[in-house]
């Protein structure tokens, strides 16, 4: 089961690529969603070997995950894979110049089952993935949104 999205957002490259690899701040915004976050490895050099452990509720029951950064390019690309409860997943995100203050930011988001328990989710998923579709595609554009602000802030 696959998502993805693409934002322009009016800010350079650098400055985008800052934002989303601001991993203190998305374990924040996780943490405000009711998400438990572990960090394993260290932040300020997420190229050796950052990972995550995140429990969270999903329908009623008590999900976890193991997250870690598998692709990290400074400035245009990160990909982050996952495990657990079922499920194995990847997400990437890539940033594309189109101008030196404008940024497109594409990410894509791709689940696979592994277990019985993850093919009855992902079924269930894909019923509802039209209104999943359209939540993830608002989150990535609140994200764009927010990080516009931010730099129209600093500067």
């Amino acid at each position: 089961m696959d998502f993805s999205s693409k934002e322009d957002i009016e800010a350079p490259i650098a400055e985008v690529f800052q934002a989303i690899t601001d991993f203190e701040s998305m374990e924040r915004m996780a943490l405000r969603r009711g998400v438990d976050v572990q960090c394993l490895g260290d932040v300020q050099r997420p190229d050796k070997g950052l990972a995550w452990d995140v429990w969270f509720q999903f329908r009623g029951k008590q999900r976890n995950l193991h997250l870690s950064l598998e692709g990290y390019e400074p400035v245009t690309q990160m990909i982050i894979s996952g495990a657990g409860s079922g499920l194995d997943g990847a997400m990437e995100v890539e940033l594309v110049a189109l101008s030196p203050q404008r940024t497109r930011l594409s990410v894509a988001l791709s689940l696979a089952p592994k277990t019985l328990a993850g093919r009855l989710l992902v079924q269930s998923l894909k019923l509802a993935k039209t209104r999943l579709n359209r939540g993830f595609k608002k989150r990535v554009a609140e994200f764009a949104r927010q990080t516009e602000e931010r730099m129209s802030r600093l500067t």
